[in-house]
């Protein structure tokens, strides 16, 4: 009997194991074919340029290195952010300046965060992304597959903590729904964006997003989509990308 008992328990636990494994593959899958949609390798080989909320960003990216930027005025001055793969530098009326620790990790993030939601799927393939497929869920009449996406902390960036849901149309593998949750001062904050204004430019997926957050403090991330069907989210902003130009980078 005891053997019989020991005998279940390994199956069981290799049950689990294998489950979970299939769970990660199925996931990867479905983010894989997604980027593919959206124009797969071609953005690691790509400039791209855009205007948001009166900032202009550049992104290039080449055979594993990069250099992001946002170029804005303020009281007459011209002020370019970079990151690249030796960290980050701002430069004013054309000069280099030194800049804080506390205040440069700030300008990152916020540099950053703009370029990696600009080409979403796209870097949800990254050694530091973890992913989860969840149960499927129906959005207007949509079935989506649900992915749940963490962040180590080695390589998961100042906000590693923050936890993505990504609603992925079932049949043309596309980003249409996203919500994320981030630290605050005073706790968790979320949002909840829905795609719209979908167009490729030379072969690469863009889109803008209706921003909103919840009006009941009780939902949680993952019932975000259900709170957005019951009209229960609020609309804050519209996230809009203009004058985007792209050009392709011969590998």
């Amino acid at each position: 009997m005891k053997r019989i008992f020991i005998l279940l328990l390994v199956i069981s636990v290799y049950s689990c194991k294998k489950k979970a494994k299939l769970e990660l593959l199925a996931a990867d899958d479905v983010i894989s074919k997604s980027i593919e949609f959206s124009g797969g390798e071609s953005f690691n080989h790509s400039t791209i340029q855009f205007d948001f909320r009166n900032m202009n960003y550049a992104a290039k990216r080449n055979q594993g290195r990069f250099v992001f930027s946002r170029t804005f005025e303020k009281e007459s001055e011209s002020i370019t952010d970079f990151i690249d793969n030796s960290g980050f530098k701002r430069m004013i009326n054309g000069e280099f300046v030194k800049v804080e620790d506390s205040m440069a990790v700030k300008y990152k993030a916020s540099v950053n965060s703009v370029h990696y939601f600009s080409v979403l799927p796209f870097g949800l393939n990254d050694k530091a992304v973890n992913k989860a497929l969840l149960e499927e869920e129906q959005i207007k009449d949509k079935n989506y597959f649900k992915i749940k996406i963490t962040f180590d902390k080695e390589g998961g960036g100042e906000d590693y903590e923050d936890v993505f849901i990504y609603w992925i149309d079932k049949q043309e593998f596309k980003v249409v729904y996203l919500a994320y949750s981030y630290s605050e001062e005073d706790g968790i904050g979320m949002r909840f964006r829905e795609a719209y204004n979908e167009r490729y430019i030379n072969g690469l997926r863009f889109v803008d997003y209706n921003n909103y957050k919840a009006k009941d403090a009780t939902i949680t991330l993952s019932d975000l989509a259900r709170a957005f069907k019951n009209e229960r989210l609020k609309l804050l902003s519209k996230i809009e990308l203009d004058n985007i130009t792209v050009d392709l980078i011969e590998k």
